[in-house]
């Protein structure tokens, strides 16, 4: 492939909800640039994006994946990203790499919940839009209802740049509505017709609506315009390319990828209109000081890029996907980790189409390449050439919404599944890893139940581990809401030294988490040096409650009298006699179960806030709030939820939103469990102990 000149190179991440059809548009644009002999099938595992064994196995896109499409001396680098919600992370990674998006959606469906949330993302993100209308040959496709709907849910600059041509039910073609000519499709062959009869009344105001946008990019055009001069196609060009740059035109094609019926017009548009890298600028920090740093995107500046994405292989090994900024990544070479103030060695370099990996000399500005062996480079660090000291924004990260309990199948397997796990966290950021003492659980969090799913049959294909997921245990609590005073006697006699130590220690309700300890003893009935036995006794026996086993908390305990023998007391004694005592005097103390309370705060569509606030009930959370939130489109819902009744909330909030709620959820305190509650969790312990 030969080197490209920044302004002929368009980056462009393909986003949408699941299923819209993504990957098969990116494989037709391949199959037009004569990348491939036959387009590739996601349905029967042919796809070169798709590739992964995920992937082929659930006919879905798991991870951003890139195709380098030439066409027409310009150089369109596809990054193919994720629909799928518990995926935000790969399609974040994608965005990152990218200066525009092409967002695809299905004209059977219309605007989805996956439409909105990737618009949005890109409007953040500041990149410019150009849609397409997908699947336009499905009889029940309706393109018009899918551009109004577009309007209305997304922006007043949706603008469509074509329009379908219909004979009955067919789709046959369409018209360009920018050059006013109509394409029409017999099998795999495009002709050029005239706009067809009866049509130019329905593309007319269409047309207009162009030329009203194009006007408004410019003062002297606007003249033009009310002048009734007529633009020149250079002027439309440059003004359509302004347009999409600064939002206010967002460009709508359509046709169907699947029978590679208008995607040729797509490509041609995404190079006329879309901007080059040359054209965005970069904001970055100083890695020393952190004053943010405009960054010139040059083809013969000091090289800087940033590593969007690592893709973790047991056989290759690491590989880093990075996006050139300024200068060049040449092979053999030094460059700076400004993240890690580390000098990172370069070796081979390479330009990727899906798996496939093309070794090259450079890979230049404005251009995408990758690299293996960067064991000290992590996704979202800048690297620098000599002299260059910057951070370029990182990637953006999603929290995770779902935990769960790893284990492995086979005993002895668990260092296995950590160093396993550590592997797949180079290459996924939106997921984490963590180990709870109390429970002896090794919890994994991510995205969604087809997250950890993938992430644990990547631990089997990709390491040779095998796992299973379970719940989270829970971690209650238990305390005493009374009080009891109590004595704890222990006395052993087996010849010689015996074992002799009393105590009466008072139990009650304390103000720390931690033990209270006490002491109020008069004449010394108990010597000082045992008291810290005592106290030790004390702490231990709190780390087992007397309803379930659960650690005790909020315990003050006061020693206030006991006896001792000379020759027969220790401190073994006395910490034996403190944990008898605790025994008694915890349960004569009116024992209760706490369980863990968290703060919920759910961003819903308004329209189903009801529903949202009847789910919070049935899971025994408490209304705290309700009302407007700083994202928008969004309402507000605040609550505190027991922990145990939040298992898998994500999904179910998923369903009950279509998609469009997010959440979060925070440990906030231990509160008294319901009878009803306690009973049931009391019981269970005992069964199992």
């Amino acid at each position: 492939m030969k080197v490209y000149q920044m302004d002929a190179i368009r980056n462009i991440a393909v986003m949408g909800h699941g299923k819209a059809g993504k990957t098969t548009l990116v494989e037709a644009m391949m199959y037009n640039a004569g990348m491939t002999d036959r387009m590739g099938n996601v349905a029967d595992g042919t796809s070169a994006m798709d590739f992964d064994a995920e992937e082929i196995k659930r006919k879905l896109s798991v991870s951003t994946s890139i195709a380098p499409i030439e066409w027409k001396d310009t150089k369109l680098n596809m990054l193919d990203t994720p629909g799928y919600f518990d995926f935000e992370g790969e399609m974040k990674e994608g965005v990152r790499a990218a200066d525009s998006a092409l967002i695809v959606l299905s004209g059977r469906s219309g605007v989805s919940v996956g439409t909105e949330n990737t618009y949005g993302f890109a409007k953040r993100r500041g990149v410019p839009v150009m849609f397409f209308v997908n699947k336009i040959d499905d009889d029940r496709a309706d393109y018009q209802k899918t551009l109004e709907e577009m309007k209305e849910k997304i922006s007043k600059a949706v603008t469509p740049f074509v329009y379908p041509i219909r004979e009955g039910d067919e789709f046959k073609g369409f018209v360009d509505i920018v050059d006013m000519t109509a394409r029409r499709y017999e099998g795999a062959e495009r002709v050029d017709i005239p706009v067809p009869e009866g049509m130019a009344e329905t593309v007319a105001p269409l047309r207009d609506m162009i030329m009203e946008a194009i006007a408004e990019t410019d003062d002297a055009l606007m003249n033009k315009y009310f002048n009734g001069e007529p633009f020149t196609f250079d002027e439309i060009k440059q003004a359509i390319r302004k347009g999409v740059k600064d939002g206010t035109i967002y460009p709508v094609y359509c046709g169907s990828g699947q029978d590679n019926i208008g995607v040729r017009s797509l490509m041609d548009g995404m190079s006329k209109y879309l901007p080059a890298p040359s054209e965005i600028a970069e904001i970055a920090h100083d890695a020393e000081t952190g004053e943010p740093l405009e960054v010139v995107q040059a083809e013969n500046g000091v090289t800087s890029a940033i590593v969007f994405k690592t893709i973790a292989d047991p056989y290759v090994g690491k590989m880093s996907l990075f996006r050139v900024y300024s200068g060049c990544v040449k092979s053999d070479s030094v460059l700076l980790n400004s993240n890690r103030s580390a000098n990172v060695r370069i070796g081979k370099v390479y330009s990727m189409c899906g798996k496939k990996q093309t070794e090259t000399d450079a890979v230049h500005a404005g251009d995408i390449g990758a690299v293996t062996k960067l064991d000290a480079t992590k996704t979202g660090d800048t690297l620098c050439g000599d002299g260059q000291r910057i951070i370029l924004t990182g990637v953006e990260t999603s929290p995770p919404v779902l935990s769960m309990a790893i284990k492995p199948v086979k005993k002895g397997d668990e260092d296995k599944i950590t160093g396993g796990l550590s592997k797949l966290s180079e290459e996924d950021l939106t997921f984490s890893i963590s180990s709870n003492t109390e429970t002896k659980q090794t919890i994994i969090s991510g995205q969604g139940e087809q997250h950890l799913d993938i992430l644990k049959s990547k631990l089997k294909t990709k390491y040779g581990i095998e796992v299973e997921l379970e719940d989270v245990v829970v971690p209650y609590r238990e305390t005493i809401m009374g009080r009891a005073k109590v004595q704890g006697k222990y006395k052993k006699q087996s010849g010689g030294h015996g074992q002799y130590g009393d105590v009466w220690i008072e139990f009650e309700h304390g103000l720390s988490e931690e033990l209270t300890f006490e002491e109020k003893v008069f004449g010394g009935s108990v010597p000082k040096n045992y008291f810290p036995a005592v106290e030790k006794g004390l702490q231990e026996s709190c780390e087992h409650g007397v309803l379930a086993g659960y650690p005790m908390v909020y315990l003050k305990a006061t020693l206030l009298d006991g006896s001792y023998h000379p020759v027969d007391s220790s401190e073994m004694a006395f910490k034996t006699a403190a944990s008898l005592a605790y025994k008694d005097g915890v349960k004569q103390a009116q024992p209760a179960l706490l369980e863990p309370i968290g703060h919920l705060k759910v961003y819903v569509p308004e329209n189903i806030m009801g529903d949202v606030i009847g789910d919070v009930n049935k899971r025994r959370g408490q209304i705290m709030g309700m009302g407007e939130s700083e994202i928008e489109g969004l309402s507000l819902v605040e609550a505190d939820v027991p922990m145990a009744e939040m298992n898998k909330y994500a999904t179910d909030l998923r369903s009950m939103s279509g998609g469009r709620g997010k959440f979060t959820f925070e440990f906030s305190e231990y509160r008294p469990a319901p009878s009803q509650v306690a009973e049931k969790i009391i019981a269970e312990a005992q069964y199992n102990g």
